[in-house]
């Protein structure tokens, strides 16, 4: 297994509260870890730190061995982050979301192709409704669209499972194992009992700052 992403001496503090220090996390190809902890423990922000989105901590981070600071553009080719807000545009329809998404990332992609990505989350007949006119569950579908037509070895996940279905839960499942079955790496929070059908792997974030890796 070789190791992708990494933290070293991991500290941050949020308005004078340490919120977790000195953790070294690891994040190989194959891997599916998760990250715990109650209500402001940190879970987002240590998700955010990792994901290149936030530089207010102590420690290192290294991509492939290399600093993140040298090599965050190969970093940023290589990596799927998912919020937990849905990010999508309510004013767009669900088709005009992932040419929207594709464009921001610079990638020329086809109508095929998003078509394609979603009716693998059951968006089939939705795609040229206004995001305003679909479900929360829907809206999160069309941010888990981006699973399929954007391929990255590195997945982030904030709460992906939010406001899906039980079939979506299940499809959602199905796409992380084969994810990582075929060696690629995620990282997520989630309330949802995850049941993988390979090893998983805990960060557990607690109060002033302990944690533990499982």
């Amino acid at each position: 297994m070789s190791v992708r992403l990494q933290a070293r001496n991991l500290s941050c503090e949020r308005d004078g509260r340490t919120l977790f220090r000195d953790l070294d996390l690891a994040i190989g190809s194959g891997e599916l870890v998760r990250v715990e902890g109650p209500n402001g423990s940190g879970k987002t922000t240590l998700l955010k730190i990792l994901s290149g989105q936030l530089g207010d901590y102590d420690g290192e981070l290294f991509w492939e061995d290399a600093p993140l600071a040298r090599a965050r553009e190969a970093f940023l080719a290589n990596l799927l982050y998912l919020g937990h807000a849905t990010g999508v545009k309510a004013a767009l329809t669900a088709l005009e979301n992932l040419a929207w998404y594709q464009a921001l990332a610079g990638e020329p992609g086809s109508e095929a192709a998003r078509l394609a990505a979603l009716h693998e989350v059951g968006l089939a007949g939705f795609e040229d409704l206004p995001v305003a006119q679909l479900s929360a569950g829907q809206q999160r579908r069309i941010a888990l669209a981006r699973l399929t037509l954007t391929p990255r070895p590195l997945w982030v996940l904030d709460e992906p499972f939010t406001a899906i279905d039980k079939a979506g839960v299940a499809a959602l499942e199905r796409r992380l194992h084969d994810h990582v079955a075929g060696g690629g790496s995620v990282l997520l929070t989630t309330h949802h009992d995850l049941a993988p059908k390979g090893p998983l792997r805990c960060v557990r974030l607690g109060e002033g700052g302990e944690h533990a890796i499982l």
